[in-house]
C-alpha cells in the first residue's frame, strides 16, 4: 500500500481505539493486513524511475498521507488528538520505515526488515493497485463513521 493509505487507515485506528496499548499494535498488524490487499505504491516498476523520481514520489506520498490524515480528523473524526493519529499513523506505516534505510540506501543492517515485508506484500500494476486502496480506506472509513 501506499504510505498515504497506511496514514488513513493509521487515522481511523486513532479515531474508533482511544487506548494506545491496543491501538499501536493494531496498527502495526494493519500494515501486514493491508499490504496482503494487491495494491501498487511508489515503488512499484522501481528499475524504470530514476532515483529522483523514486525519492520525489515517495516524498509527495508520504506527504500526501499526512494532509489527509489531517483533512479526515478535521472533517470526519473532530474529537481526536493530532499527535495521537500522529502516533498511529507512524505505527501503521512502521514496516515502511524500518525498510526505508535499505531500499534507498542500502543499509545492510535493515535488510532483514525488507524481507519481511516483501513476504507479505502483493503488488499489481495500476489502475487496480489504486483502485484496491482506494476502496479498502473508503470502507474502512465509512464502517468507522457508523461504529
Amino acid at each position: 500500500m501506499t504510505a498515504t493509505a497506511h496514514a488513513l487507515v493509521g487515522t481511523v485506528i486513532a479515531a474508533k481505539i482511544g487506548n494506545p496499548t491496543l491501538a499501536i499494535p493494531i496498527a502495526i498488524a494493519s500494515h501486514v493486513v493491508t499490504d496482503a490487499i494487491p495494491h501498487w505504491d511508489t515503488g512499484s516498476h522501481r528499475k524504470e524511475k530514476t532515483w529522483n523520481a523514486l525519492v520525489e514520489h515517495t516524498f509527495l506520498d508520504v506527504l500526501l498521507g499526512f494532509v489527509l490524515s489531517f483533512l479526515l480528523i478535521y472533517f470526519i473524526f473532530p474529537g481526536t488528538s493530532y499527535i495521537y493519529a500522529f502516533v498511529m499513523i507512524i505505527a501503521a506505516q512502521s514496516f515502511d520505515w524500518l525498510t526505508a534505510p535499505y531500499y534507498f540506501f542500502k543499509y545492510q543492517a535493515f535488510k532483514p526488515f525488507y524481507r519481511l515485508q516483501k513476504s507479505f506484500e502483493n503488488e499489481i500494476d495500476k489502475p487496480w493497485g489504486i483502485i484496491t486502496q482506494v476502496a479498502t480506506v473508503v470502507i474502512l472509513v465509512a464502517l468507522a463513521k457508523m461504529i
